[in-house]
């Protein structure tokens, strides 16, 4: 009886680690038919109508776009993340989280940021999309895209964004090209 109550045990747990695995790899043969050259052919006309997507090419400019920095000074956490370098818009804007269990996060951060490249162009704050106070705070940090008329990314190959006066005298988060 105990035998067989131990190979059952065993048969069950043959069963459930079977089950548990992962799926058998399945390799495509090629048909004897069919020359490899013809898989390696050209992309189709299809596939040149793909629009670009946040970090693709656009003319010669790539900016890394999604990639979150952090700065932890202070009783602050501010995280920030480049939403639209890439594109072409009226502003740049970067998507900001602050955190703090002790500062109340009430100030205007586009009255406290400057936004410049290694060009030598800088430009203000110009709009703070966030709810004012509290301690967990987030929103949409945008400065303008263009000055004198002119993009401020263009010949740029650094970006450097400079938060003032939020639990530390300065938050430095930069983008390279």
């Amino acid at each position: 009886m105990r035998k067989l109550l131990a190979l059952s045990l065993i048969l069950l747990a043959s069963v459930l680690l079977a089950a548990c695995g992962s799926p058998p790899v399945v390799t495509a043969i090629p048909d004897a038919e069919s020359p490899t050259e013809e898989i390696r052919a050209a992309p189709t006309e299809a596939a040149e109508g793909i629009l670009p997507e946040a970090g693709d090419v656009i003319g010669d400019i790539v900016w890394p776009e999604g990639q979150t920095q952090e700065d932890g000074q202070g009783a602050v956490t501010v995280l920030i993340t480049a939403l639209n370098l890439n594109a072409e818009a009226e502003t740049i804007d970067f998507e900001v989280v602050l955190d703090t269990h002790s500062v109340e996060l009430g100030m205007d951060l586009a009255a406290l940021s400057a936004l410049s490249t290694d060009t030598g162009k800088t430009v203000d704050g110009l709009l703070w999309d966030a709810p004012l106070g509290g301690h967990h705070v987030s929103g949409t940090l945008s400065f303008p895209a263009s000055q004198d008329g002119l993009s401020i990314l263009d010949g740029a190959t650094e970006l450097t964004l400079t938060i003032r006066d939020v639990d530390a005298a300065e938050r430095v988060f930069r983008w390279q090209q």
